[in-house]
């Protein structure tokens, strides 16, 4: 390798999204018929993408899937099975050996499987010992002794009984992804603005004069987004992106969808400005571009008696505001270049978009919330946009954008550890039973409670709950001290290979998948990113005669599992007719699920209602609330010589820990995932050179010896100081007290590392 800087100079989407998606169909093999099921993904009747939370239109395209989205479908449609015979065939400890995307590349699960502690395999059983023996296990421990984990693609009934089963047996310990990724927008908005998630809607996006994006790469991690974003640029919109690192997706865009653009390669520019700001300098940036809305007010009214902010919404509708200009106005702006890493012009440039916006809508990902004060990145963002009242009007507001397909609707129905969040005085009158009031275990909690031995029992419905948590080595040596792990999954990966002393291993449905209970055809319901709710129907068939729905394993479990003496609780007829759960989660949650089966196949989902997008703020004030900044640096360290921030990244040859392959186009990576990205200065300072194989040790200063070895040093356009790995196999230097602050979200986007060199390439 030589020190020219790797990178993709093309567009996102075009031909390079189309060869993506066929080298995955490829590898997958899936049956012929796999192109009808992509002709209803994301469409009315159809069924909902088990990839990205981005909302659907109400008009759909031709084709309203992307190429991750498409991905996704060959991956859960691949025509290749893991069968007892492979499991025969390989030991357990053999295969922990195995890359996490040869795992996976066994295909999908057929059959329900035991650990056999004795010969180190998974032997076949049969659905009714699973249960049972998994039931009398749960009977024997102390409830809140267990977790029941759930990874964010489960449907809204399955999350719904899941959530129920876990409170009739005696625990709030309900972790989902949302810890690992948005919690912190969880936290934060609900304590702000009253609302825990975004306040936009599909149609806001065709209404702004202006986006911001923090922190989110839309080119992977949800490409169907490209298309408003074309459409919004094409009718004026300007957009302002604050990354460190350069994604093509908000560069530039061909929809492979225009004949046109797809002949002619001519590209949509989606940024007006593209600012690498340093990574943990968000809150930097977003305090300078509002000392500049502030600056810019101030000469406004002094020149005209006019303003640039909103004093009358300000006045009516929030608290703080005060304290936090007094702020802003002092902050030297030396202090916040040296911060954010960029010049004090191109703060001001991207606060001049702001100001002559009449409506803007806010845009974020994990690039702000997995830091260790990632509420306070949020916060600022927030203040921003309570600054010119762009939060509860059209064409405004706050908008998150969501990871796996459900994992915000999870929350919606009650998986959470809060018992605050829940309608429990609902829950006893349906159900009979006295819910747990006690706070449940965040993943944080249940990573420590691993660690030290106290959680006896982990249900993982879904998920790669080891590879995706910080602190990997601690924790594959402590899991199987557990007494009890279960996963429920389509595919093997590297969760299933480490166990508890009895451990099972359940394979269910995919989305994709007809879904037939009682001879009667099912439907699920899920909900995007923009609260929206959509009826999803499988139609394709099971890989495998053996394979149970998600809800019918759980309600297996949770049958087996509690006493018979409550007549309120009846998991064989849910499991007959999924209607009557859903006629369930109305009764509880009716201001958001009132008319759910009339409604669930409404185009564009059927809206389920954001009080912050009414003005109603469920705060402690009554008002939404501004934040002071009390720091300029979203890390939890301070700076040090040799000391450097590594930040997680996903490639686009995958979704959170699924790995679809070894390249990264969009970042001119092949064939590797063992890279280390830093640009050419910092290699300088460090000593190394394009090609050297280097070790990372984590340097978080608390005597714990962390380590990543074999890692290529790639020259990358990075701000200074700073570092790019993948995600998971970064994982292993993420402390795990090395967290947001209020949220516990593991805080992966400025991690303390420093280098050592291993050898020269």
């Amino acid at each position: 390798m030589d020190d020219e800087i790797v990178g993709y100079d093309g567009p996102a989407g075009g031909w390079g999204s189309v060869s993506g998606m066929a080298k995955i169909l490829k590898a997958e093999r899936p049956a012929p018929s796999v192109l009808k099921e992509l002709a209803r993904q994301n469409k009315p009747e159809g069924f909902a993408c088990v990839s990205c939370a981005w909302g659907k239109p109400a008009e759909p395209h031709p084709f309203e899937f992307c190429e991750n989205g498409a991905k996704a479908t060959f991956w859960e449609l691949t025509s290749r099975r893991c069968t007892p015979d492979f499991f025969a065939a390989h030991t357990l400890t053999e295969l922990r050996t195995w890359r996490d995307y040869d795992l996976e590349q066994q295909g999908r699960l057929t059959h329900p499987m035991r650990y056999d502690a004795a010969t180190d395999h998974y032997v076949p059983c049969t659905w009714e010992e699973a249960y049972a023996a998994i039931g009398a296990e749960l009977k024997a421990l102390e409830p809140k002794s267990t977790v029941f984990y759930a990874s964010g693609r489960a449907s809204l009934e399955t999350s719904y009984l899941y959530a129920l089963f876990a409170r009739v047996y005696g625990h709030n310990n309900l972790p989902d992804s949302s810890n690992m990724c948005h919690e912190t927008t969880s936290v934060t908005l609900k304590k702000l603005i009253g609302a825990p998630v975004g306040t936009c809607t599909f149609d806001d996006f065709e209404k702004c004069d202006a986006m911001f994006f923090f922190g989110q790469n839309t080119g992977s991690n949800s490409p169907r987004f490209l298309h408003p974003l074309q459409e919004a640029v094409k009718r004026g919109c300007k957009i302002v992106t604050f990354n460190p690192v350069k994604e093509p997706g908000l560069e530039k865009f061909v929809n492979p969808q225009s004949p046109f653009e797809m002949a002619t390669q001519k590209a949509t520019p989606i940024s007006c400005q593209y600012h690498q700001v340093k990574a943990g300098g968000d809150i930097a940036a977003l305090v300078g571009i509002a000392k500049r809305v502030l600056e810019a007010d101030d000469e406004q009214w002094a020149a005209n008696k006019t303003h640039v902010i909103d004093p009358d919404f300000i006045k009516q509708h929030t608290d703080g505001f005060e304290e936090y200009a007094a702020k802003v106005r002092t902050t030297p702006w030396e202090e916040i270049e040296a911060q954010c890493g960029l010049p004090r012009q191109a703060l001001i440039d991207a606060a001049q978009v702001y100001i002559e916006a009449e409506k803007t809508i806010a845009v974020y990902g994990m690039g702000l919330t997995q830091h260790v004060h990632g509420f306070d990145n949020i916060a600022m963002f927030l203040n921003l946009m309570l600054l010119k009242g762009n939060i509860g009007r059209e064409g405004a507001g706050i908008s998150p954008v969501r990871g796996h397909s459900n994992v915000q609707g999870q929350r919606t129905v009650g998986i959470t550890e809060k018992p605050e969040l829940v309608p429990n005085d609902r829950l006893r009158e349906i159900y009979a039973f006295d819910p747990p009031m006690e706070e449940g275990m965040t993943t944080v909690k249940a990573c420590e409670g691993i660690i030290a031995g106290t959680v006896k029992a982990f249900v993982g419905l879904g998920g790669n709950f080891i590879r995706a948590v910080p602190e990997q080595v601690k924790m594959e040596a402590a899991w199987p001290k557990m007494r009890l792990t279960v996963q429920i999954a389509t595919k093997l990966n590297r969760n299933h290979l480490v166990n508890g002393q009895v451990a099972y291993l359940l394979p269910c449905l995919g989305r994709t998948e007809l879904d037939l209970q009682d001879g009667k055809e099912q439907i699920v319901t899920v909900e995007d990113s923009l609260s929206c709710i959509h009826g999803s129907i499988g139609k394709h068939k099971p890989a495998s005669e053996h394979l149970r729905s998600e809800l019918a394993i759980v309600c297996g479990i949770a049958a087996a599992t509690l006493p018979g003496t409550n007549l309120n609780l009846h998991w064989a007829e849910w499991t007959k007719d999924y209607a009557r759960v859903r006629a369930l989660i109305e009764r509880t949650y009716p201001e958001m699920f009132h008319d759910f089966e009339a409604r669930m196949f409404t185009s564009g989902g059927f809206y389920k209602g954001n009080s912050a997008r009414q003005r109603i703020w469920k705060t402690e004030s009554g008002k939404a609330m501004f934040t002071t900044p009390t720091r300029l640096a979203a890390t939890g360290f301070a700076e040090k010589e040799g000391r450097l921030r590594l930040m997680t990244l996903r490639s686009n040859d995958q979704f959170n820990t699924t790995i679809y392959g070894y390249d990264d186009r969009f970042r001119g990576i092949h064939g590797t995932r063992d890279v280390l990205l830093i640009n050419p200065d910092e290699m300088a300072r460090q000593g190394v050179a394009a090609g050297d194989v280097v070790t990372l040790l984590g340097d978080a200063d608390d005597g714990e010896h962390r380590e990543v070895k074999g890692l290529t040093v790639t020259p990358f356009a990075i701000p200074d100081g700073c570092l790019g790995g993948y995600y998971p196999e970064m994982n292993p230097l993420v402390p795990l007290w090395y967290h947001d602050q209020q949220s516990k979200t593991p805080a992966g986007k400025a991690v303390p590392v420093r280098i050592v060199r291993q050898q020269a390439a």
